[in-house]
């Protein structure tokens, strides 16, 4: 937040893979794990307090009914499934359908694993969490990317419905959240952009989606916490709407082929946190000699300037081996 400097930039996650949280927990850190919801919990608390970070992250959503694409995932190691959103066939495509849905209820939402992190934190630690989606992901994941666009053009008057009917449970689910004692930040995910824009204009953001961006910093901001931001892609277009208007006091997820995290603090890190960094690309694919030399260039340039924690560039997949993350972890921390 600016307030203070310190000699070594914090950590920051935004999610980590359990293909990756499975073998640190049991082999790294010999904790036995499936025994019960309560003590694989407990274990998540461990990883984060365990491994250098000063919170637990943790999010859940409400369950908008969507079409999703499944198959196995393909990472060594691995045996879930993967899920992507059908760009093409959403669960909503007309004002029948509006009628139809089956909205979430906040009231039928079960708080208690949020609740159980909350109470069981290590000493020092605080929680971050969000609703697991943001306004757009929920809103194109609900029409499909594809049905939007149409009717962004077509019918903006449904558009705006199914934006207000997501944001109002938002709204609700965050109104619980933020009860919780030991939350000490949002970080919303919300994942706007691709590689060269925005996922529809910035015009069609500002209308649809910033203003319960607006609402939700607003909630935390009342108590006393920083609304951060996880968005994917290239949302330079609306950065400064997401500083001036909505906000947001951090930035999660960068990629070098877009504009690298030092740079982007160059421009607007007198105004926000930048959060991350490490490329997921470098994080893949480079040696550990490779991630720990990109971990400490970014420590070295966007830690001097300050308003900076270090992580990753957008989250720990589980196609990134063990060996890279447990590599960026360890430079960040031998400081």
């Amino acid at each position: 937040m600016g307030r203070q400097t310190t000699a070594r930039p914090p950590l920051v996650e935004y999610l980590v893979d359990e293909t990756l949280m499975e073998p640190i927990v049991t082999d790294l850190l010999g904790l036995e794990s499936g025994r019960s919801h309560e003590s694989n919990l407990n274990n998540f608390i461990e990883f984060w307090h365990r491994l250098g970070y000063d919170f637990v992250r943790f999010e859940q959503a409400l369950g908008f009914p969507t079409s999703s694409l499944d198959a196995p995932d393909t990472a060594e190691g691995s045996e879930k499934m993967r899920s992507w959103s059908d760009e093409h066939g959403g669960t909503i495509t007309s004002w029948e359908d509006f009628e139809s849905y089956r909205w979430p209820k906040v009231s039928d939402f079960d708080f208690s694993s949020l609740e159980y992190l909350n109470h069981h934190l290590r000493e020092g630690m605080g929680l971050i969490s969000c609703h697991a989606g943001g306004i757009f992901e929920n809103v194109s994941s609900i029409f499909s990317l594809e049905r939007l666009c149409f009717l962004l053009h077509d019918d903006p008057e449904l558009v705006q419905a199914v934006a207000d009917n997501v944001g109002e449970r938002m709204v609700e689910f965050y109104s619980q959240l933020l009860e919780l004692d030991r939350l000490v930040c949002v970080l919303q995910g919300d994942d706007m952009g691709f590689r060269t824009g925005t996922m529809i204009s910035p015009e069609h953001l500002r209308q649809y989606s910033l203003p319960w961006h607006k609402r939700f910093a607003e909630m935390a901001h009342d108590r006393g916490m920083p609304y951060f931001l996880h968005s994917c892609g290239n949302i330079v277009p609306i950065m400064d709407d997401l500083i001036n208007d909505v906000g947001f006091d951090g930035k999660h997820s960068y990629e070098d082929a877009i504009l690298p995290i030092d740079e982007f603090q160059e421009i607007y890190g007198d105004r926000i946190a930048v959060l991350g960094g490490v490329d997921v690309d470098v994080l893949a694919r480079e040696s550990e000699d490779g991630v720990r030399k990109k971990t400490r260039e970014l420590i070295d340039i966007c830690g001097a300037r300050g308003r900076f924690a270090v992580g990753s560039g957008s989250s720990i997949p589980s196609y990134v081996s063990v060996d890279n993350y447990l590599a960026m972890v360890d430079e960040a921390l031998n400081v």
